[in-house]
């Protein structure tokens, strides 16, 4: 089973939900993981920053761990690049349900706090994004 944290578009609701999780999702879990969430204007889109804010979101259970490679591509992240040639990285993370006990590890895309600065993203203290807000 491959477990991943999402806190932006492929959130239940969302708009890349639909495309990339859609049928593939075994079990959805509502999630709290420990970082910093922004806001890309530029894009409409979120990005996390490692931090020790509460960011929620969903870890969200596939049977088919080829998903993750449809992922990658979505968050433009190839392990064979440089770091800096990727605009996310993937990293293993722990994640907790609302109450704050362990539901284990799970991938999360990161992005750097010097990307982040750079493209104008605007911190949302909340921890919780969701794009009719920012639209």
């Amino acid at each position: 089973m491959l477990k991943v944290f999402v806190y932006g578009t492929l959130k239940p609701g969302e708009s890349n939900y639909q495309r990339y999780c859609a049928g593939k999702v075994v079990q959805e879990e509502r999630s709290i993981a420990y970082g910093e969430l922004f806001h890309l204007p530029a894009f409409g889109y979120p990005a996390m920053t490692t931090g020790y804010t509460r960011v929620q979101g969903y870890v969200l259970t596939f049977a088919d761990a080829d998903v993750l490679h449809k992922l990658d591509q979505l968050e433009d992240y190839d392990p064979q690049r440089l770091p800096e040639e990727n605009l996310y990285d993937r990293k293993q993370i722990e994640t907790y349900n609302l109450d704050g006990r362990s539901q284990g590890i799970a991938w999360a895309y990161f992005m750097t706090s010097e990307r982040v600065e750079g493209l104008g993203g605007i911190f949302i203290p909340s921890g919780w994004w969701f794009s009719s807000k920012y639209f």
